[in-house]
Protein backbone atom coordinates (compact mmCIF):
# COMPACT_ATOMS: atom_id res chain seq x y z
CA UNK A 1 0.00 0.00 0.00
CA UNK A 2 1.42 3.50 -0.81
CA UNK A 3 1.72 5.39 2.32
CA UNK A 4 3.84 7.69 3.35
CA UNK A 5 4.80 9.28 6.89
CA UNK A 6 3.69 13.22 6.56
CA UNK A 7 4.10 14.17 10.45
CA UNK A 8 7.28 15.84 9.68
CA UNK A 9 9.83 17.19 12.24
CA UNK A 10 9.13 14.30 14.71
CA UNK A 11 10.80 11.45 15.22
CA UNK A 12 9.59 7.95 15.78
CA UNK A 13 9.66 8.64 19.57
CA UNK A 14 7.69 11.42 19.74
CA UNK A 15 5.24 10.85 17.40
CA UNK A 16 4.72 7.70 19.63
CA UNK A 17 4.35 9.67 23.07
CA UNK A 18 1.98 12.03 20.55
CA UNK A 19 0.17 9.20 19.89
CA UNK A 20 0.66 7.52 23.38
CA UNK A 21 -1.22 10.60 24.63
CA UNK A 22 -3.87 10.64 21.89
CA UNK A 23 -4.88 7.37 22.51
CA UNK A 24 -6.01 7.36 25.85
CA UNK A 25 -7.80 11.25 25.32
CA UNK A 26 -9.87 9.69 22.47
CA UNK A 27 -10.95 6.85 24.19
CA UNK A 28 -11.01 7.54 27.32
CA UNK A 29 -13.84 10.41 25.46
CA UNK A 30 -15.21 6.96 23.77
CA UNK A 31 -16.18 4.77 26.96
CA UNK A 32 -18.93 7.32 27.46
CA UNK A 33 -20.45 6.04 24.55
CA UNK A 34 -21.79 2.63 25.69
CA UNK A 35 -24.33 0.92 24.57
CA UNK A 36 -25.14 -1.66 22.04
CA UNK A 37 -25.55 -1.67 18.42
CA UNK A 38 -28.62 -3.89 17.68
CA UNK A 39 -29.59 -5.75 14.67
CA UNK A 40 -30.00 -2.80 12.36
CA UNK A 41 -34.03 -3.19 12.32
CA UNK A 42 -33.59 -5.25 9.31
CA UNK A 43 -31.46 -3.22 7.41
CA UNK A 44 -27.69 -4.10 5.87
CA UNK A 45 -24.88 -2.16 7.06
CA UNK A 46 -23.67 -0.01 4.01
CA UNK A 47 -20.38 -1.00 1.65
CA UNK A 48 -21.03 -5.08 3.57
CA UNK A 49 -22.30 -6.87 0.64
CA UNK A 50 -21.20 -6.72 -2.86
CA UNK A 51 -22.98 -4.20 -4.67
CA UNK A 52 -25.24 -5.94 -7.35
CA UNK A 53 -26.42 -8.62 -4.11
CA UNK A 54 -27.31 -5.68 -1.83
CA UNK A 55 -31.10 -5.35 -2.53
CA UNK A 56 -31.49 -9.08 -3.05
CA UNK A 57 -30.29 -10.02 0.53
CA UNK A 58 -32.08 -6.74 1.93
CA UNK A 59 -35.48 -8.24 0.66
CA UNK A 60 -35.24 -12.30 1.00
CA UNK A 61 -33.33 -10.90 4.06
CA UNK A 62 -36.48 -10.36 5.57
CA UNK A 63 -38.45 -13.50 4.28
CA UNK A 64 -39.45 -14.60 8.11
CA UNK A 65 -38.84 -13.92 11.38
CA UNK A 66 -36.13 -15.88 12.09
CA UNK A 67 -34.18 -14.51 9.17
CA UNK A 68 -32.39 -10.59 8.58
CA UNK A 69 -30.62 -9.48 5.79
CA UNK A 70 -27.57 -9.22 8.36
CA UNK A 71 -27.80 -13.07 9.28
CA UNK A 72 -28.41 -13.95 5.50
CA UNK A 73 -25.75 -12.24 4.31
CA UNK A 74 -23.59 -13.60 6.82
CA UNK A 75 -23.85 -16.84 5.88
CA UNK A 76 -23.83 -16.29 2.49
CA UNK A 77 -20.33 -14.81 3.01
CA UNK A 78 -19.50 -18.24 4.99
CA UNK A 79 -20.57 -20.83 2.79
CA UNK A 80 -19.11 -18.94 -0.44
CA UNK A 81 -17.79 -15.23 0.29
CA UNK A 82 -20.45 -13.56 -2.11
CA UNK A 83 -18.18 -16.14 -5.01
CA UNK A 84 -20.95 -17.31 -7.79
CA UNK A 85 -18.84 -19.70 -9.11
CA UNK A 86 -17.93 -22.50 -6.11
CA UNK A 87 -18.13 -25.94 -6.02
CA UNK A 88 -17.33 -27.38 -2.63
CA UNK A 89 -15.36 -31.25 -2.28
CA UNK A 90 -19.11 -32.08 -1.27
CA UNK A 91 -19.92 -31.28 -4.93
CA UNK A 92 -22.20 -27.87 -3.05
CA UNK A 93 -22.14 -25.17 -5.49
CA UNK A 94 -22.82 -21.35 -6.32
CA UNK A 95 -23.42 -18.47 -3.92
CA UNK A 96 -25.35 -20.69 -1.42
CA UNK A 97 -23.31 -23.47 -1.61
CA UNK A 98 -26.56 -25.79 -2.53
CA UNK A 99 -25.66 -29.35 -3.24
CA UNK A 100 -27.56 -30.64 -6.42
CA UNK A 101 -30.41 -32.70 -4.72
CA UNK A 102 -31.03 -30.07 -2.00
CA UNK A 103 -31.57 -27.44 -4.91
CA UNK A 104 -33.80 -30.00 -6.88
CA UNK A 105 -36.20 -30.06 -4.05
CA UNK A 106 -35.72 -26.20 -2.93
CA UNK A 107 -34.06 -24.03 -5.75
CA UNK A 108 -36.61 -21.42 -7.02
CA UNK A 109 -36.84 -19.51 -10.43
CA UNK A 110 -37.08 -16.00 -8.22
CA UNK A 111 -35.84 -14.34 -11.31
CA UNK A 112 -38.81 -15.24 -13.53
CA UNK A 113 -36.89 -16.22 -16.49
CA UNK A 114 -38.29 -19.74 -16.38
CA UNK A 115 -35.14 -21.70 -15.00
CA UNK A 116 -34.01 -21.89 -11.03
CA UNK A 117 -30.38 -21.71 -11.53
CA UNK A 118 -28.04 -22.56 -8.57
CA UNK A 119 -25.66 -20.59 -10.15
CA UNK A 120 -27.79 -17.49 -10.61
CA UNK A 121 -27.77 -15.82 -7.17
CA UNK A 122 -30.73 -14.57 -8.60
CA UNK A 123 -31.98 -17.25 -7.93
CA UNK A 124 -29.67 -18.92 -5.37
CA UNK A 125 -30.19 -16.19 -2.79
CA UNK A 126 -34.00 -15.98 -2.25
CA UNK A 127 -33.85 -19.75 -2.35
CA UNK A 128 -31.40 -19.95 0.34
CA UNK A 129 -34.05 -17.31 1.94
CA UNK A 130 -36.80 -19.23 1.71
CA UNK A 131 -34.96 -22.62 2.39
CA UNK A 132 -33.69 -20.91 5.78
CA UNK A 133 -37.11 -20.39 6.48
CA UNK A 134 -38.93 -23.26 5.82
CA UNK A 135 -36.01 -25.36 8.18
CA UNK A 136 -36.87 -22.85 10.91
CA UNK A 137 -40.40 -24.13 10.79
CA UNK A 138 -39.41 -27.56 10.79
CA UNK A 139 -37.14 -27.00 13.79
CA UNK A 140 -39.21 -24.54 15.97
CA UNK A 141 -40.59 -27.18 18.33
CA UNK A 142 -36.79 -28.15 18.74
CA UNK A 143 -35.01 -26.71 22.40
CA UNK A 144 -32.69 -23.88 22.06
CA UNK A 145 -32.16 -20.89 20.04
CA UNK A 146 -34.30 -20.91 17.18
CA UNK A 147 -31.75 -18.89 14.90
CA UNK A 148 -28.88 -21.10 16.26
CA UNK A 149 -31.15 -24.45 14.95
CA UNK A 150 -32.07 -22.93 11.92
CA UNK A 151 -28.42 -22.44 10.77
CA UNK A 152 -27.24 -25.84 12.26
CA UNK A 153 -30.25 -27.24 10.12
CA UNK A 154 -28.94 -25.38 6.80
CA UNK A 155 -25.36 -27.35 7.74
CA UNK A 156 -25.97 -30.54 9.08
CA UNK A 157 -29.80 -31.07 7.93
CA UNK A 158 -33.35 -30.71 10.02
CA UNK A 159 -32.71 -34.38 11.46
CA UNK A 160 -29.40 -33.77 12.86
CA UNK A 161 -30.99 -30.69 14.91
CA UNK A 162 -33.75 -32.87 15.80
CA UNK A 163 -32.15 -35.60 16.91
CA UNK A 164 -29.37 -34.30 19.03
CA UNK A 165 -32.25 -31.66 20.28
CA UNK A 166 -30.60 -28.44 18.72
CA UNK A 167 -26.91 -27.91 17.61
CA UNK A 168 -25.50 -31.06 16.90
CA UNK A 169 -22.71 -31.89 18.08
CA UNK A 170 -20.61 -31.84 14.45
CA UNK A 171 -17.47 -29.56 14.52
CA UNK A 172 -18.32 -28.37 11.62
CA UNK A 173 -21.45 -27.75 12.41
CA UNK A 174 -21.19 -25.47 15.63
CA UNK A 175 -17.89 -23.58 14.22
CA UNK A 176 -20.46 -22.85 11.02
CA UNK A 177 -23.13 -21.82 13.25
CA UNK A 178 -20.87 -19.65 15.53
CA UNK A 179 -18.82 -17.54 12.69
CA UNK A 180 -21.97 -16.56 11.07
CA UNK A 181 -23.94 -15.42 14.46
CA UNK A 182 -20.70 -13.41 15.34
CA UNK A 183 -20.34 -11.90 12.09
CA UNK A 184 -24.20 -10.90 12.10
CA UNK A 185 -23.33 -7.81 13.31
CA UNK A 186 -21.02 -6.63 10.84
CA UNK A 187 -23.60 -6.82 8.68
CA UNK A 188 -26.40 -4.84 10.52
CA UNK A 189 -26.84 -1.38 10.27
CA UNK A 190 -27.05 0.50 13.94
CA UNK A 191 -29.75 2.24 14.61
CA UNK A 192 -29.19 6.39 13.86
CA UNK A 193 -29.45 7.13 17.63
CA UNK A 194 -27.61 4.55 19.02
CA UNK A 195 -23.53 4.58 18.91
CA UNK A 196 -21.46 1.57 18.73
CA UNK A 197 -19.71 0.64 22.06
CA UNK A 198 -16.13 1.22 22.28
CA UNK A 199 -14.06 -1.92 22.87
CA UNK A 200 -12.40 -2.10 26.38
CA UNK A 201 -9.41 -4.18 24.90
CA UNK A 202 -8.93 -1.69 22.38
CA UNK A 203 -6.34 -0.18 24.35
CA UNK A 204 -4.42 -3.43 25.36
CA UNK A 205 -4.28 -4.04 21.17
CA UNK A 206 -3.04 -0.93 20.04
CA UNK A 207 -0.52 -0.68 23.20
CA UNK A 208 0.67 -4.20 21.90
CA UNK A 209 0.96 -2.78 18.28
CA UNK A 210 2.82 0.09 19.40
CA UNK A 211 5.38 -2.25 20.57
CA UNK A 212 5.97 -3.47 16.61
CA UNK A 213 7.21 0.13 15.58
CA UNK A 214 9.91 0.05 13.93
CA UNK A 215 9.81 -4.20 12.85
CA UNK A 216 10.29 -4.73 9.35
CA UNK A 217 7.44 -5.99 7.08
CA UNK A 218 7.11 -9.19 6.29
CA UNK A 219 4.15 -10.72 3.92
CA UNK A 220 2.63 -13.31 5.57
CA UNK A 221 4.19 -13.21 9.09
CA UNK A 222 2.00 -13.35 12.27
CA UNK A 223 5.20 -12.91 13.85
CA UNK A 224 7.10 -16.15 15.26
CA UNK A 225 10.65 -16.41 16.57
CA UNK A 226 11.10 -17.98 13.41
CA UNK A 227 10.04 -15.00 11.40
CA UNK A 228 12.18 -12.26 13.99
CA UNK A 229 8.60 -10.79 15.12
CA UNK A 230 8.10 -9.86 11.74
CA UNK A 231 4.35 -9.31 10.17
CA UNK A 232 2.26 -8.28 7.30
CA UNK A 233 -0.48 -5.66 7.72
CA UNK A 234 -2.84 -8.60 8.59
CA UNK A 235 -1.16 -10.33 10.71
CA UNK A 236 -0.03 -7.86 13.02
CA UNK A 237 -3.80 -6.53 13.39
CA UNK A 238 -4.68 -10.20 14.33
CA UNK A 239 -1.97 -10.57 16.23
CA UNK A 240 -2.51 -7.23 18.55
CA UNK A 241 -6.33 -8.28 19.46
CA UNK A 242 -5.19 -12.19 19.93
CA UNK A 243 -2.90 -10.13 23.05
CA UNK A 244 -6.00 -9.29 24.35
CA UNK A 245 -8.02 -11.97 24.00
CA UNK A 246 -9.93 -11.42 20.86
CA UNK A 247 -9.63 -13.66 17.94
CA UNK A 248 -10.45 -12.13 14.84
CA UNK A 249 -9.40 -13.89 10.93
CA UNK A 250 -6.13 -14.13 9.60
CA UNK A 251 -6.92 -11.77 6.39
CA UNK A 252 -7.46 -8.09 5.73
CA UNK A 253 -11.06 -9.41 4.01
CA UNK A 254 -12.11 -11.16 6.29
CA UNK A 255 -11.24 -9.30 9.25
CA UNK A 256 -14.15 -6.54 7.38
CA UNK A 257 -16.12 -8.94 9.09
CA UNK A 258 -14.68 -9.21 12.73
CA UNK A 259 -17.29 -6.52 14.06
CA UNK A 260 -19.59 -3.69 13.09
CA UNK A 261 -18.35 -0.26 11.68
CA UNK A 262 -18.28 3.05 12.79
CA UNK A 263 -18.12 6.09 10.04
CA UNK A 264 -15.03 8.24 9.50
CA UNK A 265 -16.35 10.56 12.05
CA UNK A 266 -16.54 7.73 14.78
CA UNK A 267 -13.63 6.42 14.57
CA UNK A 268 -11.51 5.22 18.09
CA UNK A 269 -8.42 4.00 18.89
CA UNK A 270 -8.46 0.08 18.06
CA UNK A 271 -10.68 -0.01 15.25
CA UNK A 272 -9.53 -1.76 12.15
CA UNK A 273 -9.00 0.36 9.12
CA UNK A 274 -9.32 -0.87 5.69
CA UNK A 275 -8.47 -0.16 2.06
CA UNK A 276 -10.22 -1.50 -1.40
CA UNK A 277 -8.95 -1.28 -4.86
CA UNK A 278 -13.11 -1.14 -5.40
CA UNK A 279 -15.39 1.20 -2.57
CA UNK A 280 -18.27 -0.71 -3.88
CA UNK A 281 -17.10 -3.76 -3.10
CA UNK A 282 -15.92 -4.87 0.33
CA UNK A 283 -14.07 -8.25 -1.48
CA UNK A 284 -11.70 -6.32 -3.26
CA UNK A 285 -9.95 -5.00 0.79
CA UNK A 286 -6.08 -5.22 0.33
CA UNK A 287 -4.82 -3.63 3.11
CA UNK A 288 -5.76 -3.25 7.14
CA UNK A 289 -4.46 -1.10 9.91
CA UNK A 290 -5.16 0.09 13.27
CA UNK A 291 -5.91 3.05 13.72
CA UNK A 292 -4.84 5.31 16.91
CA UNK A 293 -6.22 8.36 16.64
CA UNK A 294 -6.11 11.76 14.79
CA UNK A 295 -6.45 10.67 11.32
CA UNK A 296 -3.47 7.97 12.04
CA UNK A 297 -3.08 4.07 11.85
CA UNK A 298 0.01 1.77 13.16
CA UNK A 299 0.84 -0.23 9.78
CA UNK A 300 2.63 -2.69 8.69
CA UNK A 301 2.99 -1.48 4.89
CA UNK A 302 4.75 -3.45 2.17
CA UNK A 303 8.27 -5.33 1.77
CA UNK A 304 10.90 -3.09 2.02
CA UNK A 305 8.96 -0.87 4.67
CA UNK A 306 8.51 -0.97 8.12
CA UNK A 307 5.64 -1.31 11.04
CA UNK A 308 4.93 2.67 11.14
CA UNK A 309 2.50 5.64 11.76
CA UNK A 310 0.46 6.39 8.00
CA UNK A 311 -3.24 8.04 7.82
CA UNK A 312 -5.67 6.39 7.08
CA UNK A 313 -7.17 9.34 4.90
CA UNK A 314 -6.35 8.17 1.26
CA UNK A 315 -8.30 7.32 -1.96
CA UNK A 316 -8.68 3.98 -0.82
CA UNK A 317 -9.87 4.37 2.40
CA UNK A 318 -12.51 1.55 2.12
CA UNK A 319 -13.36 1.92 5.90
CA UNK A 320 -13.52 0.85 9.57
CA UNK A 321 -14.47 -2.21 11.98
CA UNK A 322 -14.82 -2.02 15.65
CA UNK A 323 -13.84 -6.01 16.78
CA UNK A 324 -16.43 -8.13 18.82
CA UNK A 325 -15.26 -9.12 22.37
Amino acid sequence: MKKVLLVAGLGIGGLACFMALLVVGVYSAGVSLLGGAGRGDGQLAANTVPEEYVLLVQEWGNYCDTLSPALLAAQLNQESGFQTDQTSSASAQGIAQFIPSTWAAHGIDASGDGVADVWDPADAIPSAAVYDCSLAEYVKDVPGDPVDNMLAAYNAGPYAVIQYNGVPPYTETQNYVRVIREAEVSFAAAPADQPLPPLEQAAGAVHFAQDQLGTPYLWGGDGTPEEGGRFDCSGLTKAAYDSVGITIPRVANDQWTAGPHPDRDELLPGDLVFFAYDLADPRSIHHVGIYVGGGYMINAPYTGAVIRFDPIDSPDYFGATRPTA
